[in-house]
Formats: structure tokens, sequence, C-alpha cells
């Protein structure tokens, strides 16, 4: 279980997806990876934390401690981030983008911990993805109805009909590709680092940790995020 899951063992380092144990499902073999394990890890931590924020504000006092201010900076900063680009749809939006927010952070940090990145297997980005996409194409419809998407479409002429098609497919697959290919491309460096300089790799890469998986997960979580809130408020915007 240990391979593949802790970035600090020199001798077992590398990036690629290891099956933690596999079992039988319809005569199928079905394996459980790394990445299951490290995405458990994550909701585990996610699921806590909610629990002790929902107790902190349930019984919040006239003098918060700083867990309380923490919860509360926490949900101000994430109300005006999404507020500032959904605007009048933010209420709507705010308990999916605070999640995928939270779980994309989290997961891009991991590696800090000693964790392979979720975000660095295709499946968990592009399954993102794909609900980005479900909720933009479900909005565009509820709003703009099928009237106001077939005029989309042949938008500015309707020889431009199939361009347009392929331009939203594409949205789940940049979006995924984007955030995959970030995380990812940090996770081969450390990698690499720890595998080839074995010992030598002493406390300095800790600063590439810091760039990698705190300042550039911090980064793509923003760009996936404000990119989300763009094309769901585009798809729920009318002419009226």
């Amino acid at each position: 279980m240990g391979q593949g899951i802790l970035l600090s063992s020199a001798d077992e380092i590398d990036f690629m997806i290891h099956g933690v144990f596999s079992y039988e499902l319809f005569g199928q073999t079905v394996w459980i990876t790394t990445t299951h394990v490290c995405v458990l890890i994550v909701m585990l931590v996610i699921i806590g934390f909610c629990i002790a924020a929902n107790r902190v504000v349930k019984y919040a006092s006239d003098v918060p401690g700083t867990f309380q201010n923490i919860v509360e900076m926490a949900v101000e900063m994430l109300d005006n981030m999404i507020g500032g680009v959904m605007g009048r749809f933010s209420p709507k939006f705010r308990n999916y983008i605070g999640t995928i927010f939270i779980f994309i952070l989290l997961s891009n940090i991991s590696g800090l911990f000693g964790l392979r990145p979720p975000t660095a297997d295709y499946g968990v980005t592009f399954a993102l993805g794909i609900m980005t996409f479900v909720l933009i194409h479900y909005n565009q419809f509820k709003y703009q109805k099928v009237k106001g998407v077939i005029a989309g479409l042949c938008d500015p002429w309707p020889i431009w009909a199939p361009i347009n098609i392929i331009g939203d497919i594409a949205v789940p697959i940049s979006l995924s590709l984007r955030l995959f290919a970030n995380v990812l491309s940090g996770t081969v460096m450390l990698a690499l680092v720890y595998g080839l300089l074995n010992k030598v790799a002493l406390v300095w890469p800790a600063a590439l940790h810091v760039y990698f998986d705190l300042f550039s997960g911090a980064i793509q979580t923003y760009v996936f995020c404000m990119l989300t809130m763009t094309y769901i408020s585009n798809a729920c915007e009318t002419e009226e």
C-alpha cells in the first residue's frame, strides 16, 4: 500500500498509479488503486473539517476562537469569489463551486503530506470536467430553452454549428486536461528528484513542494473554478 502513495520513500518512488488490492465483480477483476486511497483520505479530511466547522458555527460564541475565524474567513472568501463572477446566480451554485474548490485544493496540496495528488489521475479530473459539463448544459436548456441553444449553436451563421458543437464538447476535455497536466507535471518532477538524486534530495526539495504542490496547486484550483463559474454564468444568461 505504501508504494506509489508516499512520496517520501526514495527506494520505491515513481509517479505511476499502483494497485493496492483487487476483487472480483461480475467476473471482472476490479482494482482499488492508490488514487482511490488518496481520494478517500482527502474526502475524510473534508468531512472531518465540515463536521468540526458545523459544530463550531452551531455553538458560535461572541468572541470567536481561532478555528471559528478560519471557517468564517474561508466562507467569506469563497462567497466573495463566487459572487464576484456569477453575480445574481451565485446563491444557486456556491455549494457546488465551494465543494469542488476545497476538494481540488486539498487534492493538489496533498503532496505536501506525502500523498500522490488524486488530481494527477485523469480519471479524477475528467469526472470533475463532466460534472461541470452537465451543469453547463442543464442550465443552458433551463434558461435559454431549446430555441436559444439552437440559436447559440448557429451563431454567427448556421454553417458554424458543427464547430460550435465541437467547442462545447471540448469544454470538459480542456478543463480536465489543464488541471491534470499541471498537477501531473509537478508530481513527475518531484518523483524524478527523489528517484534520481536519492539521498542527495534532503531538505531542499521542500522549496519544490511549496511551488508545485502549494503555489501551482492553488493557482490551478482557482483557474478550474473560475472557468467553471464563467461557463455556467454564460449558460444562465438570456437575452431578456
